[in-house]
């Protein structure tokens, strides 16, 4: 134990944690590995074994306890590999990690070589296999490679093609194994566990002791000399700093950013953008910050990790808070049924297309297929701000190292493993080519701009030289690089004294900081000012903790309204997600604990790009900002190479027992345990410096502690508070008994239905803000944008609800499946039996109006077949998402999904028993939580699909008890919407139907179907006739339109006859509609009473002021002015609002509570309308009269004395009445009133044209002394009040000044 402890006391300050050794375990024998998914009908060189960790040492790390199984499945993702003398067997190299519990993550890094199999047992049992598949499959034994099965994935079919023995593999006998005749070779792996991912050192030791064993002679010390050494005696690197230690051969350099810089990222990231291009990597950037399901695809295993790690350090400030396997198992491919967003990497099979790769939910997936170089990516999604600007700045990094910016080279049946390059490579495409076919393909790539620099310097030497030929394959094998090739010729080493090598990886450690720092300026410029928006609400920590999930840390409606509007559909998705909301809970903690390291350099940038007043100038601009610094952050990483800071002990002799571990050549030996389970006692500065460090870190926290929260009390807090899914961010891959398993689906679950409630929370509070800003309370800027962004994560949601724990996945969206599959059952069933209108009693839906307006039946399939004859939709998740929005306008979504799942014997047939579906208690929270949303209106139907036809129910509906039922006339409707209008469409007369209310009264009415573009949210129906035949004259109580896709029912209030003689005279009239509500709860089935709409809201004000006589209520003069205010007042409103927000002006102009109504209101005080035995006067008439008598005192020059001005207001006043009376629209004298005072308010008018009607002398006949109209004060109020509205711009409805020529 003392070795234990010794070994641990400066673990954290360490390199390397362990060393691990993994291969076959010669007592056990072959065992197969059932969970890898064993083919019995493959040959047994290509079937998967179990591989076993045969040491690691030290035993056990304080600070890293030592997970053996997960180590060894990551190691040896596809288990053992067998080989014989025929196949190539060059050593690969591998990267993996592993992210422990609390998020932290561990580094593996894998040497994987072919060793010879001496131990007999291994031998027979392997011929045996052999015999036995012989026996059960004799055609398989024809010429055919031998290649094993796991190490396919990092081997490459070039290699295989140098391999000496390839002429020999045609051989009958190369199909398989014969003991007495070929030598078997088993695969086994040397691997360095550390704290971070120093890949370029860890790859060249372990490269070097591999090396040590195959040599000729044995290597200068002890193979137990160097693992001690790397395990104890050699130091992470300061910060800042940079660090020299030895290996077998040659010394290894590392350094490490100081505390400003961009955290280490030892990956490739040129590899990354060779691989990919930059086109497709920006996508796949997005969708990652996006929190999209990400699955990479590739034969190599390198590039998985190559590719994973590229795009999170990418990230920066923010970081991947969900499950991130880069490197997924063969055993553990079920963890791709995760509904929640992942990021893993998935090995593909040696000719496995991707069509027949079967993943449970593609509706939010981005494929990425590394080695085909292409990216599949999900449907709908916002782009990245400033897009083409931000490629062309990376392309300009790219080519300034030699990189093409397009990446990919044509592939290749296998993908080169990125093992065939030196370490530091930036690109691994074709290295090693030997044979004409390569180099003219090589040439192709070079014509085409392909290639980067290594590879042009291949292709120049390659050209006509066959000796250069010869000794580049060589240079493949032995790790020297083509550069090194032209230092024989007489360049020597590389300038400041580096070796070809070192050279290379400065290269790429300086292309990697300067592409990192164009990501990082990004989002320096985006979040630039975010600090103004967190919300410090908690007192302290504990309160903050326990409170976290009820507060608003981030003021997102402010923020957004500060962005510039091409960033907003991005942005808005974004700070929603999860890495945002930890990067916002880490702010608002670190003003109680110490920063988190990325979150204290991201601020620090933010800070000196504020003291140089960078941001300023632009801020709401969408103008690109170029990264200033990349010239310094290549130069910090260029001196720390150039100057070495430390050098760590050199490997020595350690007190071992002599004869133990002896050379033989190409056998790795069994190491002493007992020297390398002990670290040095005394003997090691840094080592006693760390152990000083740890005391005095330990001493203080012990103080502290009663200070702040019990460990575990905040830990709990951390785990609950901070995240839907933090305790699913990484599945334990050591353990997978059918238990754990279950309990992992049991974390989804429970992960899922709380992420439900938070949604729908949220879309709750978010909708109800936005009605209390319409009812003037409070604002909101973007609101419209925040309820896209919600409604389309909402069906995100609900595509990983329905994806989890399918039997058979079917199509990309797995909510469609299921719902064709529930279509196909019903439309059997109505088939098999007849139709019985009794039995439709669950699925109908009381009707909005039970006048007129038959039920809409609330039936799935009928939603799904409106769905599916819309022709602009092409794809499964298309249609499922708008299902979704169309359920969700007709408040049927929770109805809905609960009639599908009804269907227990369908969804038992699609789903595992653990699925989410079939967890009885948690679904019906699931559809409770969905039914909180009918709560709200949404049109998030209407408002997107707006190029669809759409089917529309108009009803016109007469007051009976005055007046004739049917028309001799040819009536007509125009109905008119946000989007447009449907034109004129004649009714066919006399077409009337007959319906009984629920006190079996009779109601006839008129009904008029047709089909039209969307029109959006209704505003105005034109309703007229020709009045022809003898029963011209009808009075229309109102009109009733219905989109018969989503059940919205408008009610447009008339009130008012259309006929010549009668009332105004008018045969046509504007009528202005709103959403009409419905009638009583939709569930209870009740109604006993007469529906609203008998008493139309417009009949009140209507009769009151027109020929209907002064029966109605006559308002008093300071109702009236205060009518005038509200409704200006409102108009004002209205264009306070952001565009997107503001709704309807014509209603705010003419509808129950106008404009024009209340102008009405003002005009017809005192005003003598009714007269006995006489034709009814309208305000229409005052008006002529006025008129007339301004003209006729302009011909006789009365007008000639008054001031120029005074003159240019009569002339405007009588044009526009003269247009409106010679228009040849009959809209009638009410009409023509409200026509005025809509164009007298758009052109700013009206104030002008009061003073000419108050002066006229007709006033005095037609207005009693107490008229408003005569009140001088009263006058000059109203024109004060309307003056307002010449701030607005003012626009008309088509409908409203339809044939009017001004």
């Amino acid at each position: 134990m003392s070795g234990t402890n010794a070994a641990s006391g400066a673990a954290p300050c360490r390199f390397a944690h362990y060393f691990v050794i993994c291969g076959i375990d010669t007592e056990t024998g072959l065992e197969p590995d059932e969970l890898a998914g064993e083919n019995f009908e493959q040959s047994p060189l290509k079937r998967t074994f179990k591989s076993k960790v045969l040491a690691h040492y030290p035993e056990n790390v304080e600070w890293n306890p030592f997970d053996q199984d997960a180590v060894n499945m990551l190691c040896m993702p596809k288990g053992l590999s067998f080989r014989t003398q025929a196949d190539s067997r060059e050593p690969q190299f591998h990267s993996f990690l592993i992210t422990r519990e609390d998020g932290s993550r561990t580094y593996g890094f894998v040497h994987t070589f072919y060793e010879e199999v001496t131990s007999p047992q291994i031998c027979s049992a392997m011929q045996t296999l052999y015999q036995m598949h012989q026996a059960e499959n004799p055609s398989s034994a024809t010429p055919s490679s031998s290649s094993s099965s796991s190490m396919d994935s990092l081997a490459s079919s070039l290699d295989e093609a140098d391999s000496p023995s390839s002429s020999s593999c045609r051989s009958a006998a190369c199909g398989g194994y014969d003991a007495s005749r070929d030598t078997l070779y088993v695969s086994k792996a040397l691997c360095l566990i550390t704290p971070m991912p120093f890949m370029h050192g860890c790859r060249r030791f372990l490269s070097q002791m591999h090396r040590a064993v195959t040599a000729a002679s044995p290597p200068p010390l002890p193979l137990e000399s160097y693992v001690h050494n790397i395990l104890y005696e050699v130091p992470l690197p300061p910060p800042g700093r940079s660090l020299k230690f030895h290996g077998v051969y040659e010394p290894i350099v590392c350094q490490r950013p100081g505390p400003g810089e961009l955290p280490l990222a030892d990956f490739p990231l040129g590899q990354t953008f060779t691989l990919l291009g930059v086109e497709n990597l920006v996508q796949l950037f997005n969708c990652t910050l996006l929190e999209m399901q990400i699955l990479l695809y590739s034969q190599d295993y390198q590039r998985l990790m190559t590719v994973a790690e590229g795009i999170t350090t990418l990230l920066f400030p923010f970081q991947w808070q969900h499950v991130y396997v880069p490197i997924l198992p063969a055993s553990l491919l079920h963890f791709l049924d995760a509904p929640v967003p992942y990021l893993m990497g998935l090995q593909s099979k040696e000719g496995t297309d991707r069509s027949k790769l079967e993943l449970p939910q593609e509706a939010n997936l981005c494929f990425v297929d590394i080695d085909n170089h292409c990216i599949e990516l999900p449907e709908d999604f916002p782009q990245f701000p400033n897009k083409p600007e931000f490629i062309q700045e990376l392309s300009e990094v790219l080519l300034h190292y030699g990189i093409s910016p397009v990446g990919g080279a044509p592939p290749t049946s296998v993908p080169t493993s990125s093992t065939t390059t030196t370490p530091g490579s930036v690109s691994t495409r074709h290295p090693g080519l030997k044979s004409q076919q390569a180099l003219r393909e090589l040439e192709d790539d070079g014509r085409n701009g392909n290639l980067g620099g290594e590879q042009l310097a291949v292709l120049e030497l390659l050209q006509g030289n066959a000796t250069l030929e010869r000794l580049q394959a060589l240079a493949k094998r032995t790790g020297v690089r083509v550069e090194a090739l032209r230092g024989v010729g007489g360049e020597g080493e590389a300038q400041g004294g580096r070796t070809a090598v070192e050279e290379e990886e400065l290269r790429n450690a300086k292309l990697n900081v300067q592409l990192r720092e164009v990501f990082a300026s990004r989002f320096t410029t985006m979040f630039a000012d975010y600090e103004a928006f967190v919300i410090q609400s908690a007192p302290d920590l504990e309160s903050w903790l326990t409170n976290r999930e009820q507060m608003h840390n981030f003021d997102k409606a402010s923020f957004l309204s500060d962005q510039p509007e091409p960033y907003l559909p991005f942005l808005s998705h974004f700070i929603e997600t999860q890495m945002f909301a930890t990067f916002i809970d880490n702010k608002i903690m670190s003003q109680w604990e110490e920063k988190e390291p990325l979150l204290r350099v991201f601020d620090g940038r933010i800070d000196k790009a504020r003291l140089y007043n960078v941001r300023a100038p632009s801020l709401r601009s969408s103008n690109y900002q170029r990264c200033t610094i990349l010239k310094e952050s290549a130069q910090a990483i260029e001196q720390r190479l150039m100057k070495i800071d430390h050098t760590a002990i050199h490997p020595h002799l350690l007190d071992m027992k002599i004869g133990q571990g002896k050379y033989e050549q190409g056998f790795f030996p069994k190491l002493q345990s007992d020297v390398l389970s002990v670290g040095p006692t005394n003997n090691n500065r840094w080592s006693n410096r760390t152990a000083t460090a740890q005391r005095r870190k330990d001493r203080h926290r012990q103080q502290t502690e009663h200070l702040t929260l019990d460990n575990d009390l905040k830990e709990k807090y951390m785990q609950e508070a901070r995240s839907l899914g933090k305790n699913l961010r990484q599945p334990k891959l050591s353990d997978l008994s059918p238990a754990v398993i279950a309990q992992t689906n049991w974390k989804f679950v429970e992960g899922l239905l709380k992420e439900c409630r938070m949604k729908t929370k949220r879309m709750l509070v978010e909708k109800m803000g936005r009605e209390a800003v319409e009812l003037g309370h409070g604002e909101a800027n973007i609101t419209g944008l925040e309820e896209n962004t919600l409604i389309a994560s909402l069906c995100d949601l609900l595509e990983r609800i329905w994806s989890h724990g399918l039997q058979v996945k079917q199509g990309k969206s797995a909510l469609w499946s299921h719902l064709l599959h529930y279509q196909a059952r019903e439309e059997k069933l109505e088939q098999q039996q007849a139709e019985s209108p009794v039995s439709n009693g669950p699925e109908r839906r009381k009707s909005e109006s039970s006048i007129g307006m038959p039920s809409l039946r609330a039936s799935v399939i009928q939603d799904m077949r409106h769905i599916q004859s819309m022709g602009e939709i092409k794809t499964d998740v298309g249609r499922a998402r708008a299902w979704i929005r169309l359920s969700l306008e007709k408040k049927l979504l929770s109805q809905h999904l609960k009639q599908l799942l009804s269907r227990q014997a369908l969804t038992k047939k699609l789903y595992k028993r653990y699925a989410f579906l079939r967890c009885e208690e948690e679904k019906e929270q699931f559809l409770f939580h969905l039914l909180s949303l009918n709560t709200v209106d949404y049109f998030c139907f209407t408002s997107v699909f707006t190029t669809i036809m759409i089917p529309y129910r108009a009803v016109i509906i007469p007051i009976k008890k005055l007046s004739n039922a049917m028309t001799t006339s040819n009536p007509w409707v125009c109905v008119s919407g946000e989007l447009g209008d449907s034109g004129v469409r004649q009714i066919t007369k006399n077409v009337l139907e007959m319906t009984f209310d629920s006190a079996f009264r009779p109601h006839t009415h008129i009904v008029a179907m047709f089909k039209c573009q969307n029109l959006g949210k209704l505003t105005t129906v034109q309703l007229g006739h020709d009045n022809s035949g003898l029963l011209a004259k009808w009075l229309v109580d109102c009109v009733m339109v219905r989109n018969e896709i989503t059940g919205h029912t408008y009610k447009f209030p008339c009130g008012r006859w259309l006929g010549k003689g009668v009332d105004d005279g008018s045969l046509e009239r504007v009528l202005i509609g709103e959403l009409a509500l419905p009638n009583a709860d939709e569930d209870s089935g009740r109604g006993c009473r007469t529906p609203d709409m008998q008493h139309s809201p417009g009949q009140t004000r209507r009769v009151s002021i027109t020929s209907m006589g002064g029966r109605g209520y006559k308002p008093t003069s300071a109702q009236i002015q205060e009518a005038i205010g509200e409704a200006v007042n409102s108009i004002c409103k209205h264009f306070h609002k952001p565009e997107k927000e503001r709704g309807s002006l014509t209603i705010l102009l003419c509808g129950e509570v106008g404009l024009v109504g209340a102008l009405e209101q003002f005009f017809h005080n005192g005003f003598k309308s009714a007269r006995l035995f006489q034709k009814t006067v309208f305000v229409w008439d005052f008006v002529e009269k006025a008129v007339a008598y301004m003209e006729s005192a302009d011909q006789m020059g009365d007008m000639q004395e008054t001031a120029e001005p005074l003159g240019l207001t009569c002339v405007s006043l009588c044009h526009y009445v003269s247009a409106i009376n010679s228009s040849p629209r009959n809209i009638g004298k009410d009409g023509k009133f409200q026509l005025l005072v809509c164009l007298g308010a758009r052109d700013r008018l009206l104030i002008q044209w009061l003073p000419l009607l108050v002066e006229c002398p007709v006033i005095q006949r037609m207005y009693e002394e107490s008229a408003l109209l005569r009140d001088r004060t009263t006058v000059n109020a109203l024109i004060a009040v309307l003056q307002t509205l010449h701030d607005f711009p003012i626009t008309l409805e088509a409908s409203l000044v339809k044939g009017i020529d001004l």
